[in-house]
């Protein structure tokens, strides 16, 4: 079997980075950096800055990935004088959107950061903060109707994005070499989708099935795994008794971490998509075969920090691809790669 998209990625990415996360435990994140380190290299901090209030809109707080989030922002904003509050977005695009109007009315906060359920359906009120001179800063999901460019899509939105096409692709080069790695020939490969009434969701999958199916590969798509663990094990039940022969799991970290237990991991191979501790040492221990790494505690920082500047007066890039920023892996994190990575947060 041979990889069919590895080439192409790694002349457009030269990345890093799923998806996103689920059930938040009560253990902190670490510190951004993911291998232990504090603040990134060169930031000092500035502390004695106008004080700026931040508002985060993330996923759901009820989810590890928005909360390992919103610990970036956390952090950043204790050394710079700012202060944040998480408003939970429940997976929920309307309550979203309605949450971004009513704080804009409120005028309590200088500096929006967005995860957005729907990019598109949070455009007007994104505008509407921006003519009211609140920084908008798109975090990890573009703001916009395009999910295949890290390139702001609103006038005056900065962007600090995980690109789903890319992020899709990238899943479906692991799932190729899991298969190869098995020798299976033919190679099923099961598409877990994380939730399908999110359209970032629907255009990872749709890039990584496919670049599984253009890699020769037998897709099993049409089961949903969500982003918690009982979520992901519900459906690998089922899938396990419509596909008993599967060969390859791919879905986000948290459904991976509810499957595994379900399978023989020395003959079904799984991949994750999350940059979480316990992925991580799943991929190094060798259970998992591969997970789409994102820092996403020093992602959370770094959206902080580019809206703190530009409520401040400064010109912080407008477009940050996130992959760029997280270990030179290109999102895929594999034994090899993920050699002394400790992972950022925990499921």
């Amino acid at each position: 079997m041979r990889r069919h998209i590895t080439a192409a990625l790694a002349a457009a990415t030269l990345l890093t980075l799923p998806l996103l996360g689920a059930c938040g435990t009560d253990e902190e994140p670490a510190s951004p950096g993911g291998s232990g380190s504090s603040s990134p290299a060169g930031d000092t901090g500035d502390t004695g800055g106008e004080a700026v209030a931040i508002a985060f809109f993330g996923f759901a707080k009820a989810n590890s990935f928005a909360n390992a989030t919103f610990s970036g922002i956390e952090e950043y904003a204790a050394e710079n004088n700012a202060t944040v509050e998480f408003f939970d977005g429940a997976f929920d695009s309307a309550a979203q959107v309605q949450q971004i109007q009513d704080a804009t009315t409120s005028g309590r906060f200088q500096v929006y950061i967005i995860q957005a359920n729907d990019g598109a359906a949070v455009i007007p009120a994104v505008e509407a903060a921006i003519a009211a001179g609140i920084t908008v800063v798109a975090e990890f999901t573009p703001i916009g109707t395009a999910y295949d460019t890290a390139e702001p899509q609103v006038e005056g939105v900065y962007s600090i994005v995980d690109v789903p096409a890319d992020n899709g692709r990238i899943l479906a080069d692991m799932g190729l070499g899991a298969c190869e790695e098995l020798g299976a020939d033919p190679c099923k490969v099961a598409y877990l989708q994380g939730n399908a009434s999110l359209p970032l969701d629907n255009t990872r999958t749709e890039a990584a099935v496919a670049a599984l199916e253009a890699g020769g590969v037998t897709v099993v798509d049409n089961f949903q795994g969500g982003y918690t663990q009982d979520e992901g094990r519900a459906a690998v039940q089922d899938l396990l008794q419509a596909h008993p022969d599967v060969n390859v799991i791919i879905g986000s970290s948290q459904a991976i971490a509810g499957a595994e237990s379900l399978v023989d991991t020395s003959k079904v191979k799984l991949i994750g998509n999350g940059g979480s501790r316990p992925a991580v040492e799943a991929v190094q221990s060798g259970r998992w075969y591969g997970t789409y790494y994102a820092d996403e505690v020093r992602d959370g920082y770094e959206a902080a920090k580019i809206g703190v500047e530009a409520a401040r007066g400064g010109s912080p890039a407008n477009a940050t691809n996130i992959i760029d920023l997280d270990f030179n892996l290109g999102g895929g994190g594999t034994k090899d790669t993920l050699e002394g990575v400790t992972g950022s947060y925990d499921e």
